[in-house]
């Protein structure tokens, strides 16, 4: 039968897209997020703060954590099933953390490379295994997504970083961090996710005679924008830099809008107080009374203040 008879004789096919059928106003679905930075900086615990966990966890990233983990897997096969596990069986989890996307980008090339009769995924030629690879990670976005809409789960993957030459168009070529991943993997798993942070030690540039030479405070951070140094994004108007704590994310989520500079000099100021390190105090001092009502530059200040507070409750307690 042609492609015409076939038409003439099949339903009526329904308009969905009707001026009736049409919704206003912002729409709420659970969060994804994709959290990546150095190893043993606290990625895994990140996740752990998320709402009701559960882990599939290809590396040992939570064995320090008391979280609920599927069984480490051992094939792509036992990624998808553990997401439609989740999918069909009755739970109480409200997210799924995996930990971490670089772990099970090998499992899938294992999958295909067997499937299609390759030695390995190089084998392929010309990078025709990493374009079949991306066949196999929208198979795992589409049950991730299900999850997500049937199931009202939220979405966490964490990956590590590593640091990669850019070929800029218009500058010297210059180092960056970027998803330890395949390029093309990394280029679709980004631009899926709501948020892509930047998981990292705050460091900072001192100059020593002629030489520079980089210093750590020691908060662990996350960064939420994009800069020559790393790729991140956010959709909710979040501040340039968090504390790495998942509720701070959480409530930064929740007050979209910056806070006032009013607001944001009163917080400053009770951090201060309860901050011990008094070279950093007057530091802080300082950059706050320079900014003056500047509430961008101000959340700045007052981001680094929290962070470091955790960072001393994390010393003393050392």
């Amino acid at each position: 039968m042609n492609s015409v008879a076939q038409k003439q004789n099949s339903p009526p096919r329904e308009n969905r897209m009707k001026l009736a059928s049409v919704v206003t106003g912002q729409q709420e679905f659970p969060d994804r997020v994709l959290l990546f930075g150095p190893e043993g900086c606290g990625k895994s615990t990140w996740a752990a703060g998320a709402p009701s966990p559960i882990f599939i966890a290809a590396e040992d990233g939570t064995a320090q954590l008391n979280v609920a983990r599927f069984p480490r897997p051992d094939s792509w096969q036992d990624v998808l099933d553990a997401l439609e596990t989740l999918r069909v069986e009755k739970h109480e989890y409200k997210t799924i953390a995996i930990d971490t996307l670089d772990a099970i980008e090998p499992l899938l090339w294992a999958y295909i490379c067997e499937r299609d009769k390759q030695k390995s995924i190089e084998a392929y030629g010309y990078g025709r295994g990493y374009v079949a690879a991306l066949d196999e990670w929208r198979v795992f976005l589409s049950l991730v997504e299900r999850l997500r809409r049937e199931r009202e789960m939220g979405i966490v993957m964490i990956a590590h970083s590593m640091i990669r030459t850019f070929k800029s168009p218009d500058t010297d070529d210059f180092d960056r961090y970027e998803l330890k991943l395949n390029a093309k993997a990394g280029g679709l798993l980004k631009e899926w996710c709501d948020s892509v942070l930047f998981a990292h030690y705050e460091t900072y540039a001192s100059k020593d005679g002629n030489r520079a030479k980089g210093i750590s405070t020691g908060a662990r951070i996350v960064s939420t924008q994009r800069t020559t140094a790393f790729d991140s994004k956010n959709r909710y108007s979040l501040p340039e830099t968090l504390p790495l704590n998942y509720d701070d994310y959480v409530a930064a989520k929740a007050a979209r809008a910056p806070r006032s500079a009013t607001e944001l000099k009163l917080s400053i100021s009770t951090k201060l107080e309860k901050l011990k390190d008094e070279e950093t105090k007057k530091k802080a001092t300082a950059a706050a009374r320079k900014v003056g009502d500047n509430a961008a530059e101000l959340a700045k200040i007052d981001n680094r203040l929290t962070a470091l507070l955790s960072a001393e409750g994390e010393n003393a307690n050392v």
